[in-house]
């Protein structure tokens, strides 16, 4: 999901309630704030020695301790003011991709994107998921796109492989 996507999506939604699902029927607690948004200029070399660029905006979220016994989830309304209230301080590259940044007790930091969104019972739900990782120079390399163990641990230095 690019970032003019989501604050489109956002203001269509402002008077409903803000959930994120991070894993399926696993949501981010309503004690969550948003405490950074990170704006990303990604410059790579893949393995198969190709240069990429793009950009990227990570929202990152945190559920404060303090705040734990609280139900009560932000409302779109109130993400958007946050991230207009950025907007204004740093430009986004409404193209760029959005993620989201998030962990708990129960599950490992890592920046999610956006799978899909949901209108539920009143909810704005986003449903994030993990993006593995991937060889994105399987052409280059020789791979075939469905790769089993064997070749992958065929693969030497120098032999121009990931």
């Amino acid at each position: 999901m690019t970032t003019e996507n989501l604050l489109n999506i956002l203001k269509d939604h402002q008077g409903k309630t803000l959930l994120f699902e991070y894993l399926p029927n696993l949501y981010v607690a309503g004690n969550y704030h948003i405490t950074e948004v990170k704006h990303i200029a990604v410059d790579s070399v893949d393995c198969g020695a190709q240069a990429d660029s793009w950009n990227e905006t990570i929202i990152q979220l945190w559920e404060s301790p303090s705040e734990s016994p609280t139900k009560k989830h932000m409302s779109a309304y109130k993400a958007l003011s946050i991230l207009k209230k950025v907007e204004r301080m740093k430009a986004y590259d409404l193209e760029s991709e959005v993620k989201f940044e998030y962990s708990n007790a129960n599950f490992h930091t890592a920046q999610l994107f956006v799978n899909d969104y949901i209108i539920q019972d009143g909810h704005l739900i986003f449903k994030l998921a993990i993006e593995k990782t991937d060889c994105k120079a399987k052409e280059l390399c020789g791979i075939p796109e469905t790769v089993d163990a064997t070749i992958q641990a065929s693969c030497e230095p120098g032999s121009g492989c990931c």
